[in-house]
């Protein structure tokens, strides 16, 4: 069960429980998962039955008591406990599964996987200063808007809405993609660093990481493709279902929870219009794909199994989600680096 399937899971026991006169409040639009917080348990948490308490005036555990027993009877779910004032915490039934799924669901969208509603009829108006930085922050703003449905105006004039700290000099000898990346890395209050450090082609660069990790996942599709196999996401194939060597069975992959999160992470960065949550996002993919790679193809006279089409799979969605991002901020996602 993916992250989006849990959420319409959830949606759907708030449903039955107004159906059956349980609860008496109009359910919400969508339902937000996050990793479960101090004290909590399971695999995610959500705060709905807090959300929903006041108009359906019951207490908070009530409504949570409500919702678990729905909960309980939805396929995928192991379990669910009520920690605190009445956040559910819910565990699957395995952790694979929904990696799986996750990246099933990665596969059959692409690139635009993540893509939502939050702004949908929505015009946000960006009024910038003539400045370089404003300029490119404003084009990453109405990329990553038009992902939730909205439509972004770019306008000049005074009153500005959208003023980050301009760039202390001309970016444009870095050439295209390492000048935006060096305006829309930083958070709009910091002043980005026009140095040649986002040049160099090595790991201490940021934007080097994220477009190598995009690139070695391109080539080892084509190198799996000369040795007869092909993506098919599954059980990974690691001790336990850790994902990786050396990390201790029964705990997610380190892609997992960056992959699941990345649909939260465009809605935030377009509603708060901020790109940098985005770039920042798109180097954490990268820095958990990058181990997986050297164990995606097999070693010797090893056969490719039914794990290393799996471990394409993955890297093959976590590229996809590279490669989207990337062109959000309207950098190039490089076939070879």
């Amino acid at each position: 069960m993916t992250p989006a399937e849990l959420s319409r899971t959830v949606l759907d026991a708030v449903c039955r429980a107004v159906d059956a006169g349980e609860l008496d409040v109009a359910p919400p639009e969508r339902v937000t998962l996050t990793e479960p917080g101090p004290g909590g348990c399971g695999d995610f948490a959500t705060n709905v039955a807090l959300r929903l308490a006041r108009p359906a005036a019951q207490p908070p555990l009530r409504v949570a008591d409500i919702l678990r027993a729905r909960l309980l009877d939805a396929d995928g779910v192991r379990d669910v406990v009520v920690t605190g004032p009445g956040f559910l915490n819910i565990s699957l039934r395995a952790r694979d599964d929904l990696l799986t799924g996750l990246v099933r669901e990665i596969r059959e969208r692409g690139t635009e996987y993540g893509y939502g509603d939050a702004l949908a009829g929505q015009t946000v108006v960006l009024r910038v200063p003539y400045e370089v930085r404003a300029e490119v922050v404003a084009d990453a703003v109405a990329r990553i808007v038009a992902t939730q449905g909205g439509r972004a105006e770019i306008e000049h004039g005074e009153p500005v809405t959208l003023r980050p700290v301009p760039a202390p000099e001309d970016p444009a000898p870095l050439g295209p993609d390492a000048a935006r990346w060096a305006l829309l890395h930083p958070a709009p209050h910091d002043r980005p660093r026009i140095t040649a450090d986002h040049l160099v082609q090595r790991e201490i660069n940021p934007l080097f990481r994220i477009r190598y990790a995009h690139a070695r996942v391109r080539a080892l599709i084509r190198n799996a493709h000369d040795l007869g196999f092909t993506a098919e996401p599954g059980e990974l194939g690691f001790a336990g279902t850790a994902g990786s060597p050396g990390h201790d069975a029964g705990t997610p992959h380190p892609l997992q929870t960056p992959l699941a999160d990345h649909p939260r992470i465009l809605r935030t960065a377009a509603t708060a219009q901020a790109p940098d949550r985005l770039a920042r996002h798109l180097l954490a993919v990268a820095d958990a794909l990058l181990p997986l790679l050297p164990e995606v193809l097999p070693v010797g006279e090893e056969k490719p199994g039914a794990a290393h089409r799996a471990r394409l799979a993955l890297a093959e969605a976590a590229g996809a989600v590279l490669a989207g991002g990337l062109s959000l901020l309207g950098i190039d996602a490089p076939e070879h680096l």
